[in-house]
């Protein structure tokens, strides 16, 4: 009898914690309190094999989070499609119970970079009854599940760099209410990086699997070019770098819409991105600087400046980093060195 009890006591404790598939998910009951729940991975959570309707894509420019690695995914339920706005900045438009996953993630060696890893954090951006909601889930030390964590946290991170040096620093993780400071257009709660303009290589692919809306014209879609491919011209790669690493705050919908300065690629007026601008309130984040951009003189640009900081009232952006991306501030640098 005793047995009997304990397996029908399992039996409840297991029901409560595991959804199954993503189709099992119950939205009015988010968010879960474990990754696993969710259903969107099988076998090992840390393996990364997305369950059956759960989509892979990469973006041809990613924004910076001190050198983590990223991999993300969505899921749609069945017989729903994502469509494409009109605004060449706005996200896809998801249709309601669509999950957007992204890992973050540290190869102990870069130079073995599908080697051994180690998982730091997991966030969920997941539309319920046309919301955004941000669920970020922290990772346990066995690399065997993820715990949501609203409140943030400080990560030891070491890992050995494609150069083989060893890099050491504290990764922090977000608060919850964090996430809707970029996470903003007009207000509004929105996804980042599923915008078209990322996505162009993926979206004929989503076309023929039909979980993207049939019919439209993508040639009409302008893409942003990967920043780091050299064979690119430099101002393709330097606005697409800004585009993905600003542009979601500076732009005319964005939170830094008020400082007149705008990143989003579309923005093709010189006063607007910079150039002879001076900035409307940049206190002691304008380094003594006059101009956002001074053209042909990066060393005497607040942009950079900004970039090349990690003090938290001179830096930017001003979160999701405690690290300097060298290899962007040198881009940046070479553009403004270049008008």
């Amino acid at each position: 009898m005793k047995n009997g009890w304990l397996i029908l006591l399992s039996g409840i404790l297991w029901s409560c914690s595991h959804s199954g598939t993503p189709s099992d998910i119950d939205f009015s009951k988010l968010p879960y309190k474990t990754l696993s729940e969710y259903g969107l991975f099988t076998g090992d959570l840390k393996n990364f094999s997305q369950a059956e309707g759960v989509t892979p894509y990469e973006p041809v420019s990613s924004l910076f989070t001190d050198y983590a690695f990223k991999k993300r995914y969505v899921w749609m339920p069945g017989n729903t499609h994502a469509t494409l706005p009109d605004d060449p900045d706005a996200p896809l438009d998801f249709p309601d119970k669509t999950i957007l996953v992204k890992h973050f993630y540290y190869p102990l060696d870069f130079r073995k970079p599908e080697g051994e890893k180690r998982v730091i954090e997991t966030r969920l951006l997941v539309k319920n009854q046309g919301t955004w909601e941000a669920y970020p889930y922290l990772w346990n030390d066995e690399q065997t599940e993820a715990t949501l964590k609203n409140t943030g946290a400080s990560i030891p991170v070491s890992y050995t760099d494609k150069q083989g040096a060893k890099a050491a620093f504290n990764y922090v993780v977000p608060q919850k209410t964090q996430c809707r400071s970029c996470h903003n257009k007009n207000g509004v709660m929105l996804p980042i990086g599923p915008k078209a303009k990322q996505l162009a290589g993926p979206l004929e692919k989503w076309q023929q699997t039909g979980i993207l809306e049939t019919g439209k014209d993508l040639s009409a879609i302008h893409p942003l070019v990967n920043p780091f491919d050299a064979s690119r011209p430099l101002p393709e790669r330097a606005r697409a770098y800004l585009d993905v690493n600003c542009g979601h705050c500076h732009s005319q919908s964005g939170p830094a819409s008020t400082s007149g300065l705008y990143y989003n690629a579309e923005e093709d007026r010189p006063f607007h991105l910079g150039v002879w601008k001076s900035p409307v309130a940049a206190g002691m984040g304008g380094g003594g600087l006059k101009f956002d951009i001074l053209p042909g003189q990066s060393k005497a640009s607040i942009v950079t400046y900004r970039m090349n900081s990690t003090h938290p009232g001179v830096m930017m952006p001003e979160m999701g980093r405690v690290t300097i991306h060298q290899e962007g501030v040198e881009l940046i640098a070479r553009w403004i060195d270049s008008l």
